[in-house]
């Protein structure tokens, strides 16, 4: 291609102008109309890599990435038809390649000149490397720095939820014990009720802690989210109330995630709620889902998340917005904008999504509303089908249960649940006293139910002294901490060992004493050591 008249050879103000760009710090690369390059400058062959000679004439995509390029001309196209100034540094995400196909990011900023009657664009291009890493490695930091303080938080609220638990359980089961002494319909079980009502509140609340700190027990499953929207959808609605108007759109063939299934409802409950609280006087919410594939640039740039399939999950509002200072606390523990918030909400709400392998970011302005954006990895695996309910009938036939809890009342509490259950108990408090319990082999033990946090011997480290000479006793582990305290062999599908989470029910207790004795059959029912 011709190199333009007046640009390459000419005299006088082309030459002049010529001889001013060898000099500018920053690459000057010159485009004609059809995207063909007619002027290039000493910066331009330093920083491209190609001598001068091999890119005039050349289709300017030469010196833009493999994956821009098809998009480019339309780029080109819409400046040309409207030729107008974008100085350095809009705030525009750019990257150019090199010769040897290196990509490296720039800043460039646009301008047009006219020679003999032609018009040409001119790039001013910078490479900003350097400042790209430093920049990415500050961000990096401050995440570091965010999660460090996050964990530190998340410490505290877990061990004071641990032991929070542990009395709220006492509160819940001894108001279920009184209550069935009490009239039904008067007024002292309404009040004992009410009692265990609180205390099932608190213990909502309590979960939200161990969420955020990552000690909640988790059990994860494949997970449609169009199915578990489906269910939950109308619960929304009547948190919403009559004046937000909910509308949702969940593209079709959404790819399964992986996640709690009662965490994920509660990421969407939240977030609904805020954005109820963000609309005052009404407005409307959407709910969506995609399926998206993040690339090595988008991990790049995003240190702390994996590129590969995703299911983005996108909440947004037309309510009041928050300004960027509120944006960038909004996941701390106990940051709040409401006057009777605890500001666990959107902390918990971080933990859910961050535990479970995923990234959440947060677009808002003031007046503009807001949206939140959830990326949770895809999963090959196809949703779990349900399972067929089974025999309701929880009580004991008179099986031997050796309860082992550090905690008196928690321990009395799990002991008359299981005597009133149909259950013969022997308590202990530590699992040393327990252990010589199995070694003497002097009264039959048919199952252990054991704390996994105690002092002196996790019950972890019970378990393994036990099956050592009563490999075939079923057990249950009992904790409000996640499994991830627990040792691998107790979550490992064996059907011998069993998991429930503080605080529970006295239902939930004898139910999961009732399946675990059904399910391993005869097993540690010899009553004596090996």
């Amino acid at each position: 291609m011709s190199a333009g008249p007046g640009i390459a050879k000419s005299e006088g103000a082309g030459s002049t102008f010529e001889q001013f760009l060898e000099f500018v710090p920053d690459a000057i690369v010159g485009v004609g109309r059809a995207g063909e390059i007619v002027l290039v400058n000493r910066q331009a062959e330093k920083l491209f890599g190609y001598p001068r000679s091999t890119l005039i004439g050349e289709a300017v995509e030469l010196l833009v990435p493999q994956r821009f390029r098809s998009i480019h001309p339309t780029y080109r196209e819409n400046y040309f038809s409207e030729p107008r100034t974008r100085p350095m540094g809009a705030g525009i995400e750019l990257f150019a390649v090199r010769r040897d196909g290196t990509e490296f990011p720039v800043e460039i900023s646009l301008s047009s000149i006219e020679l003999d009657g032609e018009t040409i664009a001119t790039a001013a291009i910078r490479d900003i490397s350097e400042r790209a890493e430093s920049e990415r490695e500050k961000a990096l930091q401050e995440q570091l720095d965010r999660a460090r303080r996050l964990e530190s938080v998340g410490q505290l609220a877990g061990g004071i939820a641990h032991d929070f638990n542990n009395i709220l359980g006492v509160i819940m089961n001894y108001a279920e014990f009184v209550a069935g002494e009490l009239e039904a319909g008067s007024q002292a079980r309404e009040d004992v009720e009410e009692i265990r009502r609180a205390a099932e509140r608190a213990a909502a609340l309590t979960r939200q802690l161990l969420i955020f700190s990552r000690r909640e027990v988790v059990k994860p499953e494949v997970l449609d989210l169009g199915s578990l929207y489906g269910d939950l959808e109308n619960l929304l609605r009547r948190a919403l109330g009559e004046r937000v108007e909910l509308s949702s759109r969940f593209a079709d063939g959404l790819h399964s995630v992986e996640a709690d299934p009662s965490q994920v409802e509660q990421v969407l409950v939240n977030l609904s709620v805020n954005a109820r609280d963000a609309m005052p006087e009404g407005g409307r919410l959407m709910i969506e889902a995609e399926n998206v594939e993040l690339d090595d640039e988008y991990a790049y740039m995003h240190p702390d998340t994996a590129p590969g399939a995703y299911v983005r999950l996108k909440v947004s509002d037309t309510g009041i917005g928050m300004n960027a200072d509120t944006v960038e606390r909004i996941f701390e523990p106990f940051f709040t904008t409401k006057d009777d918030g605890t500001g666990l909400g959107l902390a918990t709400v971080y933990g859910i999504v961050t535990a479970a392998g995923g990234r959440i970011d947060v677009y808002s302005e003031p007046g503009m509303g807001t949206t939140v954006k959830i990326h949770l990895p895809a999963t090959a695996n196809g949703p779990a089908q349900p399972q067929a309910a089974g025999d309701a009938d929880t009580s004991g036939r008179g099986e031997v249960v050796l309860v082992v809890e550090d905690e008196p009342d928690v321990r009395r509490m799990a002991e008359r649940i299981l005597t009133k259950g149909g259950y013969s108990v022997i308590g202990t408090s530590h699992g040393g006293d327990a252990l010589e319990v199995c070694k003497r082999g002097e009264q039959q033990i048919d199952l252990l139910l054991t704390d996994v946090i105690m002092p002196e011997m996790l019950g972890t480290q019970l378990v393994e002294e036990v099956r050592g000479v009563r490999p075939e006793l079923p057990v249950i582990y009992m904790s409000g901490y996640s499994h991830e305290v627990l040792a691998p062999q107790a979550l490992t599908g064996d059907v011998s060992s069993a998991f429930i989470e503080k605080p529970f029910s006295a239902l939930a207790l004898q139910g999961v004493v009732r399946g675990l004795l059904d399910g391993a059959g005869d097993a540690g029912k010899n009553g004596g050591g090996e």
